[in-house]
């Protein structure tokens, strides 16, 4: 493509085309004005340019892409309003760098302010918009990258460089603010012909073989792991490799995946400290932190190996946990030759092998047993409780459904309960901070429009989320996704601390919890019916199924559709 013939708003469109990018979605503000001149601009293709997306608010448009990258794979882009854009958008930015999700995140902004020839940007631009340094610099903490392209002669291979990195391990977020006057202007340069995405890198040979003699070794080995189930492959590799050592696999209540069958008998749940203390390897592949605290674990005597990569979490201040063996690789791939190997010194059928499987298989069956007994006995509480409404979920859940997660205090019911979800059919849409699941919810639908999509939300995450821009997106586009909120009329996240650090203070004593309740809880399933959608009030524990039914029919039909389960009150 020669970019000397075209303007630095249609490079940027078919830049992004020609290195993989089909989505963007945006929250874009004036200065994208010549991308919109030539977004409507006919192509010879439908492929020649990104499809585009408006997303309404800059949260919505960047955890958007979160949920476009997780569930496709694909790298997608953002376009946001120079600063104030781009502050709106740091939260979930920051939770992408965290999560190393890949995308590309563009702001404008005006570097001349109306000085040069050409189009005047307006006088807002030096009033109330500039900042020292511009978007890049304020959101460099959030991102793997940032740059603002200071000429036009590094336009175009810039574009190309940040779809690069984007893609580089460890992935993650990259961001790019491109001045205003360089969208109207010729190219005076080409980018190069060729911008390859780099391949990911399995783990060294000879740290696999290591890995495999340590597990083939090992008498007691256990796996923990946080992310696997990020790619849908390797969930498939770890059951073999779990099925073959007779070791159990234990997720975290922070697990943003299914990383493991839910419903295998080899899970071992979303506590791993139970099963540490006797083991004499852990085995922790796509684990950012396994249990807490780092020196509680392992036990005496045993080592730990860790694969992935971003293996020491190089985005964290501390980390502190043992590693005897650091592998840094993509993990399917190197999953699938550290299996060959295994395979190599590790016989199918060994009794002692067998035998620790029934034992871990025992236990664990007890165990969730023991979860569907305590959910089924809160079916008959009125006002509802977590556990009843998250088994109900579970019984007329679709096979291709896919959920998104954005609770706190309702997140172990959830995991524990949802057992039928298969690998890429659960994504986190929480990373410290909440405000993004119903923006990620939309991304998964986005990347996956015949499926069903299910946004589970506390009513406090409910309103950090931008909802009116979330639920009109979802109207304009015809992305209909179901909400089922958590409603316990407050923040028992925030309440259960003083109980914690202040057993005998002055709150728990009165009763008097600051700044921990949403009363009085406003007609939520209303917001619904505002969009053109289903909204239900569901307060009786009988009512719960058939609601999240009429729910699912309600999506089905092309509609929206919001449950407000009435939980018991944080006190």
């Amino acid at each position: 493509m020669d970019a000397r013939t075209l303007t630095g708003a249609e490079s940027f469109l078919r830049l992004l085309a020609a290195m993989g990018v089909d989505r963007i979605f945006a929250s874009p503000g004036s200065e994208w004005a010549p991308v919109w001149e030539h977004l409507a601009k006919p192509y010879a293709s439908d492929g020649s340019i990104p499809a585009y997306f408006s997303a309404r608010h800059e949260e919505i448009a960047v955890a958007m892409a979160s949920g476009y990258a997780k569930s496709s794979g694909k790298l997608p882009a953002v376009m946001i309003h120079t600063t104030v854009g781009s502050l709106h958008g740091t939260m979930a930015m920051r939770g992408a760098l965290h999560e190393n999700v890949p995308m590309v995140v563009f702001s404008g902004e005006s570097i001349a302010f109306g000085e040069d020839e050409g189009p005047d940007p307006g006088p807002q631009w030096l009033r109330s918009l500039a900042d020292i340094g511009g978007p890049a610099r304020l959101v460099e903490h959030c991102v793997k990258w940032s740059f603002g392209v200071n000429a036009k002669s590094v336009f175009p291979s810039t574009i190309q460089r940040a779809c690069q990195l984007a893609m580089a391990a460890p992935r993650g977020p990259v961001f790019v603010s491109l001045p205003m006057e360089y969208l109207f202007d010729l190219m005076p340069t080409c980018a190069p012909a060729a911008a390859a995405i780099p391949l990911r890198a399995t783990a060294e040979a000879r740290g696999i073989e290591q890995l495999a003699d340590m597990l083939a070794a090992a008498k007691q080995p256990v796996i923990v792991t946080e992310r696997c189930g990020q790619s849908v492959g390797a969930v498939s590799l770890l059951v073999e490799l779990a099925q073959l050592l007779g070791a159990p696999v234990a997720e975290t209540r922070s697990a943003t995946f299914v990383n493991f069958p839910r419903d295998h008998p080899l899970h071992a749940g979303f506590d791993p400290l139970p099963i540490l203390h006797d083991a004499d390897l852990v085995f922790m592949p796509a684990t950012v932190a396994p249990w807490h605290p780092a020196s509680a674990a392992p036990g005496p005597g045993a080592k730990v190996a860790v694969l992935d990569e971003n293996p020491l979490r190089i985005e964290k201040p501390v980390w502190g946990y043992q590693v005897d063996l650091c592998l840094a690789g993509e993990v399917a791939g190197s999953l699938e030759l550290l299996l060959e190997q295994v395979k190599k010194r590790v016989r199918p059928g060994d009794a002692a092998r067998a035998r620790s499987a029934e034992r871990w298989t025992a236990r664990n069956m007890a165990r969730r047993k023991a979860w569907t007994e305590e959910a089924i006995g809160e079916g008959k509480s009125k006002p509802l409780d977590t556990g009843w409404v998250v088994h109900e979920l579970n019984q007329v859940l679709p096979p291709d459904v896919m959920i998104v997660d954005e609770t706190i205090t309702h997140r172990e019911a959830i995991i524990q309960g949802l057992d039928r979800l298969a690998a890429g059919a659960y994504y986190g849409g929480f990373i410290g901070g909440l405000g993004t699941g119903i923006g990620t919810a939309l991304g998964v639908k986005a990347a996956n429009p015949g499926r069903p999509v299910i946004a589970l939300i506390g009513d406090g995450a409910f309103h950090y989320n931008p909802v009116p821009a979330g639920l009109g997106f979802a109207q304009e586009y015809g992305m209909p996704i179901m909400i089922i909120l958590f409603n316990n009329h407050g923040y028992l996240s925030q309440q259960s601390e003083l109980p914690k650090y202040y057993p005998q203070g002055f709150a728990v004593r009165a009763g008097k919890f600051a700044g921990t309740s949403i009363t009085p809880s406003p007609d939520y399933a209303a917001l619904a019916r505002v969009f053109d959608g289903y909204g239900e009030k569901v307060e009786a524990p009988g009512e719960v199924r058939a609601a999240i039914e009429r729910g699912l029919k309600a999506i089905g039909s092309g509609k929206l559709a919001l449950i407000d389960m009435r939980l018991v009150p944080v006190p």
